[in-house]
């Protein structure tokens, strides 16, 4: 380990740093924000509607995964962005994936819970 931290102290850390990084995703992120209520507002639902654990955990998770698109998507901006502001093709192309996968990560919301609900 190259700061020396190992064990539980690794994991408490890795614990605290994830969370910082998802406070700074809600502070600043409006995206992250949106989506971040939407899974709130969503997830009684989740819950409520799901006949059973296995249908609630589908659910659930499909909620999750935009939220983790969303945060994987803001950390290919934020490198982008500090490697340079300036425009080059690499930078967009790398931002314009990571649109897709979030783009991708809401249609599947709608289909899982339709499958889920009324298949």
């Amino acid at each position: 380990m190259a700061d020396g931290i190992t064990g539980w102290r690794r994991i408490v850390r890795a614990t605290r740093v994830s969370y910082v990084g998802m406070g700074w995703a809600v502070r600043e992120e409006e995206a992250f924000r949106i989506e971040l209520t939407l899974f709130l507002l969503m997830l009684p639902f989740a819950i409520w509607l799901g006949d059973n654990a296995v249908e609630r955990i589908i659910l659930f998770w499909s909620l999750l995964l935009v939220l983790i698109v969303e945060l994987l998507n803001t950390a290919v901006e934020v490198v982008v962005d500090r490697i340079g502001l300036e425009r080059h093709v690499l930078s967009g192309r790398a931002k314009d994936l990571g649109s897709a996968a979030v783009h991708l990560s809401l249609l599947q919301v709608p289909i899982v819970w339709g499958l889920v609900l009324f298949g």
